[in-house]
């Protein structure tokens, strides 16, 4: 099993640092409040919570922080809510280096339960609760799902960024992602790419921001995106942020079988932002004094 070494956070709570991608799996702002604010919160399930049912889908479920969030806040406002989740993962040994006590103290006594029979079983079976962790490349296990026709009411896109994991925001992968989505669902992500954002629209949802607390920062102008087949629930790009989709930035990825790797996604979209005529990101930047 790998070692993973827990790192500390700002709001207290701990993260994994991925070797391989180079960054950690959240925030180090806070991990546990990343998976309220940028997933739970901006998904609304806090109104959600009051329907007898509800499903989830977990995209890169990682240390698991997202789905626990979530069964945190609809059975503290509806015990009696019943939670169908599947959560994709591609290395098995993240949940299970995550159920040491340090991680999981953090949570109530039942969803640590919970989070430890997903680690090691990849199923939990309760009496308002099926939970399925798919092992594997979440391009193949999107497949299925869409395949079983599983709709989601809240979707957690939570990869690691475009740049260091680009073949999981791809037009086709979320595209497929999409599919889904319930009619009256939300996904959710903390990405405020304008390629992961042109990519959402291309599947036929409408997007909306994720605000952020500090506007006096230019820099920190989204804490992320929302996606959805109807618009009325959705904050509106700000006029900086839709002027973003005209830029380069906002080619997307592509990955037309759902089979390529990293390097030649990227390449394939490095090539196709230096033939684009849109305007340069950098000049975006300068225009609304981005730093």
């Amino acid at each position: 099993m790998t070692a993973w070494i827990p790192q500390s956070t700002q709001d207290g709570s701990y993260t994994f640092l991925s070797a391989e991608f180079g960054e950690t799996f959240h925030s180090t702002e806070g991990a546990k409040t990343e998976a309220f604010q940028k997933f739970v919160d901006a998904t609304e399930l806090c109104h959600k919570a009051q329907r007898p049912t509800l499903t989830l889908l977990d995209i890169c479920y990682g240390l698991g922080y997202n789905t626990a969030a979530a069964l945190e806040r609809i059975w503290h406002l509806n015990p009696n809510c019943r939670v169908e989740v599947y959560g994709l993962e591609l290395d098995k040994t993240v949940p299970i280096g995550a159920t040491v006590p340090e991680l999981l103290n953090g949570w109530s006594d039942k969803v640590q339960e919970i989070l430890g029979d997903l680690a090691h079983t990849q199923t939990c079976q309760r009496k308002n609760l099926s939970a399925h962790l798919l092992i594997g490349d979440a391009r193949q296990s999107i497949k299925t799902l869409v395949q079983q026709g599983f709709k989601a009411d809240a979707i957690f896109l939570d990869p690691f960024s475009p740049r260091r994991c680009p073949q999981l925001w791809t037009v086709e992968f979320l595209d497929a992602v999409a599919k889904c989505l319930a009619i009256d669902g939300t996904l959710s992500t903390y990405s405020r790419s304008a390629a992961v954002r042109t990519a959402l629209l291309a599947a036929g949802l409408y997007i909306g921001t994720i605000p952020v607390k500090n506007k006096s920062v230019p820099h920190e102008w989204s804490q992320g995106t929302v996606a959805a087949w109807q618009p009325e629930s959705l904050l509106q790009l700000s006029q900086m942020e839709q002027e973003h989709l005209q830029t380069r930035a906002a080619i997307p990825y592509r990955d037309p079988r759902l089979n390529n790797g990293a390097e030649e996604i990227a390449a394939q979209h490095q090539q196709e932002q230096q033939q684009t005529p849109l305007e340069s990101t950098s000049s975006w930047r300068r225009r609304w004094g981005i730093h």
